[in-house]
């Protein structure tokens, strides 16, 4: 227990029972040397504060907050610059910096930071500071507790735990991500997928760039259109030639840049935007016959199955929903064709070579045609324009599955913003 106050109304604690293990112990050493001895050593400063040059003072309980003050001893002072211990004092600064909590308590290290002339080179400046990284208020310690708690609890819930705002944990989160994952390394890409996600409830576009092998994201760029993609080519420079293939959506922008940019890569077209846009084909076409269907009766028929058009043919095993399913297509022949060459479409990618894959495309091609069904017809002569980007399939089978699994992702993280749900 650390003395912990219960959460607020409406608020899960079952988040905040367990810690790190470094801190419990730190927390522990700490009340058990004030009680003891009412000193602190210079091993509970390191384990539990990560001070490892100052000495401690004193303690003050102030209300709700501890404050430890700290203090360089003038034999460890030493230029920042050049790291001469030939040095004077040209004054100081007292600042604040937020640690790690004291049970239940915020807990802050006040140090006075000495202002220091350097004998040997000349320069002024302060004295460095190893426990916090540059202007920051808060310790090293104290971010990286927030980075454990990331692992377990929102930004709202570690924001409320440790007392601090919002954009504190956001800001410490995002120095993380764009320390590890700011720079990700290109020099092994061989296999990428590239597909594009709507923020901001569809109004802004970002384009994004995954290692297939690795499923790490390797760029994000602003906008849906080709000029998107040119910071990743400028990035990847003569590594281009060591890319294998790509595996996009049938967007021009995009097939027309991998094409442009990756001359000896195979590009893929990814077959689940396939099977997408033969749906949305059919879609379209149910909306149209139950606007044209005049029939009051078998119009409610039509109009209540897109879920049943829609789904794979194997996985409906309800009887109802086959009765309800075979009473619509009976009604339209138009429909009939379109369903039963969308459940004939998969079989595509279920051949045993690219050739026998090909003889099947091409028949379904000559089907769709022959069907006389505009929707039929415009798909045919898409899936005719793409044929050797969908067949490099059988060169290259991958596909944008795990793409898509990370933009879903990113939509569904509604606590914090787009820019940090990419990284």
């Amino acid at each position: 227990s650390f003395g912990m106050v219960p959460p607020p109304s409406g608020k899960s604690s079952q988040n905040f029972q367990t810690f790190p293990r470094d801190y419990q112990d730190a927390r522990i050493s700490l009340y058990l040397c004030n009680q003891t001895t009412n000193i602190m050593n210079s091993d509970i400063m390191h384990s539990a504060f990560g001070v490892t040059k100052q000495n401690y003072l004193e303690m003050r309980n102030e209300s709700t907050q501890i404050v430890l003050k700290i203090q360089t001893s003038d034999e460890k002072l030493c230029c920042s610059c050049c790291g001469s211990l030939n040095v004077t004092h040209s004054g100081s600064k007292l600042r604040r910096f937020r640690s790690v909590p004291f049970g239940a308590k915020s807990c802050f290290l006040e140090m006075p930071v000495q202002r220091l002339t350097c004998k040997d080179c000349g320069k002024t400046a302060q004295e460095d500071i190893d426990f916090a990284k540059g202007k920051r208020r808060h310790t090293i310690n104290f971010a990286n507790m927030v980075i454990d708690m990331s692992r377990f609890g929102t930004i709202q819930d570690i924001a409320w735990f440790l007392n601090v705002s919002w954009d504190v944990v956001r800001n410490i989160q995002m120095e993380f991500l764009q320390k590890e994952y700011g720079h990700p390394d290109l020099s092994q890409l061989e296999y990428i997928s590239i597909d594009e996600f709507a923020v901001h409830k569809g109004h802004v576009y970002k384009t994004i760039v995954i290692d297939l092998c690795t499923g790490r994201i390797v760029y994000v760029g602003d906008g849906n259109g080709k000029d998107s993609l040119n910071d990743f080519w400028e990035k990847l420079g003569e590594r281009k030639s060591k890319i294998k293939a790509v595996c996009t959506d049938m967007s021009k922008a995009f097939t027309g840049a991998v094409i442009e940019h990756l001359d000896l890569a195979t590009l893929i077209i990814d077959h689940f935007h396939v099977i997408k846009l033969m749906n949305e084909k059919i879609d379209r076409l149910r909306r149209l016959l139950i606007h044209e269907e005049k029939d009051i009766n078998k119009r409610k028929v039509i109009k209540n199955t897109k879920w049943l058009l829609l789904r794979n043919g194997g996985d409906i095993f309800d009887s109802k929903f086959n009765t309800r399913l075979d009473n619509a297509l009976n009604l339209n022949e138009p429909l009939m064709k379109a369903y039963y060459l969308k459940e004939d479409l998969r079989e595509i990618w279920n051949q045993i070579s690219k050739t026998d894959g090909e003889k099947v495309l091409d028949l379904w091609i000559q089907q769709a045609i022959g069907s006389k069904v505009q929707q039929l017809i415009e798909m045919a002569k898409t899936l005719r324009a793409y044929k050797p980007f969908i067949l490099a399939w059988y060169d290259h089978s991958i596909s944008n599955g795990k793409i898509e699994g990370i933009n879903n992702k990113i939509k569904g993280s509604s606590d914090i913003s787009s820019d940090t749900a990419i990284m």
